[in-house]
């Protein structure tokens, strides 16, 4: 069995931690294009961002729907520090020797941009033990927790989602996984995880700890 494991892996916060400069990167970017493009200041655009990103998963959602914003020029925009990754980047080293390690398929599937995910796949040095890269111009800009996404993917790479499992830094997209059948992998600091999460684990190097790479 577990040679027929299909592992899909969220990137930010799962493979790599986004929150010391990542993040906050986009975050600044995020905000002076909403605020650019509707034409609001800066709390509004912050508040405005943030209502987007809890109505449909991803800010750049409700900005195609309700604004009209051309989806690349958005990701280009407010992912322009790509030159300056190396220094922001935070991660494990011992996370390439644990996936090389890890029997069964490995997919990416993120909500980030293309180039993106492959600059830090390629820093990381992780990007040969991945099969395949899921992100939001692949997923035709639906944005995990939309089960389209993941109907989108599972059927494009032909998978049985009792095969897969999904491990993630966001609950919400756990429980849409668990809702097709994958079991579900929650990477989080918190002492506890909502009844959809299979195994709740502080660093995705612990999947080594579970027996799982065996």
């Amino acid at each position: 069995m577990s040679s027929r494991r299909v592992w899909l892996f969220d990137l930010d916060n799962t493979l790599h931690d986004a929150n010391p400069y990542i993040f906050p990167a986009i975050s600044r970017a995020m905000g002076e294009y909403v605020a650019q493009k509707v034409g609001v200041g800066e709390t509004a655009a912050r508040e405005l961002r943030d209502h987007y990103w809890r109505c449909y998963g991803a800010t750049l959602t409700g900005l195609i729907r309700h604004h009209g914003v051309n989806p690349h020029h958005f990701l280009a925009e407010t992912h322009n520090f790509l030159p300056e990754l190396p220094r922001l980047l935070v991660h494990e080293r011992a996370l390439r020797h644990m996936l090389k390690r890890l029997p069964g398929r490995k997919i990416i599937f993120s909500n980030a941009p293309q180039r993106y995910v492959e600059a830090v796949l390629a820093l990381i040095g992780i990007r040969q033990q991945i099969d395949s890269i899921w992100t939001i111009e692949r997923l035709g800009f639906i944005p995990k927790p939309h089960l389209t996404a993941f109907r989108r993917l599972l059927h494009r790479e032909r998978l049985d989602p009792r095969r897969c499992i999904l491990v993630e830094d966001t609950a919400a997209n756990l429980r849409a996984a668990k809702q097709l059948g994958m079991k579900t992998v929650l990477v989080s600091p918190t002492a506890q995880a909502p009844t959809y999460v299979d195994v709740l684990i502080k660093s995705v190097l612990e999947l080594s700890r579970l027996g799982l790479t065996k």
